[in-house]
């Protein structure tokens, strides 16, 4: 793979995390860059990121003043990395709950999809350290997406994919409003409503063991809601535009 490639993993206190994060992607056997996005973590997480990146090129760094939402984190992600050039994007979260092993089986999907997206659901249920209610409300979410909107997504909520640069230059960033798992749905919709091509990757899911999970009623809600406002913009159709 001679393009390039980026992994964005946005931190809220994750100083815990970064090191070892940062010496798995190091090891891959494909080259890849990582930004950190940091939200300002009172813990230190940008500041120990900054000093990570002296002795790790690849490792880049984008500071943001305040913590408001992983949407927000993602989109200013998404822009740095259109604006350098880079051909596959990622997205992973940055407490191994996404293991980052599973990097080059992405990027190898991505050679023929425009959107990867890693599925905890794919030909089975691949989650550890999760409470059966949780277990419970994902699928139940999954499937509620798969119907409202048609969209044929096993885990439309996952925040394991790649991007082709087309793929996120075919969507208007700014007009991307929503947080959470909402926000996955959300992109996920915009671009394979465009007919571009979509593909998943079977992943093992594992829920932190250090840190705090970023869930809360509010993204709940948020994400309930989403699906009916796609179904809306996509002109109540519940298959992809058919582009000329």
């Amino acid at each position: 793979m001679s393009e390039k490639a980026l992994v964005i993993v946005p931190t809220y206190n994750e100083r815990d995390n970064l090191p070892l994060l940062v010496e798995r992607v190091q090891s891959l056997p494909v080259r890849v860059d990582l930004l950190i996005v940091d939200d300002n973590s009172p813990d230190g997480t940008g500041k120990l990121a900054d000093d990570l990146a002296v002795s790790h090129p690849f490792l880049k760094v984008l500071h943001r003043s305040e913590k408001n939402g992983l949407g927000r984190a993602y989109c200013a992600g998404f822009a740095w990395a259109l604006e350098r050039g880079y051909e596959f994007i990622m997205e992973m979260d940055g407490d191994f709950s996404h293991n980052p092993s599973d990097i080059p089986a992405f990027l190898k999907a991505a050679e023929t999809a425009d959107l990867v997206v890693g599925s905890r659901y794919s030909n089975g249920i691949r989650v550890i350290n999760w409470p059966l209610n949780r277990l419970m409300l994902s699928l139940g979410a999954a499937k509620y997406v798969q119907i409202i909107t048609g969209m044929p997504i096993s885990d439309p909520t996952g925040g394991f994919k790649c991007f082709r640069r087309k793929s996120l230059q075919a969507v208007d960033l700014s007009q991307v409003k929503s947080n959470g798992y909402s926000f996955q749905i959300e992109l996920s919709h915009k671009i394979w409503r465009q007919g571009l091509r979509v593909a998943e990757v079977p992943i093992v899911f594992t829920d932190r063991f250090l840190g705090q999970s970023k869930m809360s009623k509010n993204i709940v809600w948020e994400a309930i809601w989403i699906v009916w406002g796609l179904l809306i913009q996509n002109g109540l159709r519940r298959s992809p535009r058919v582009l000329k």
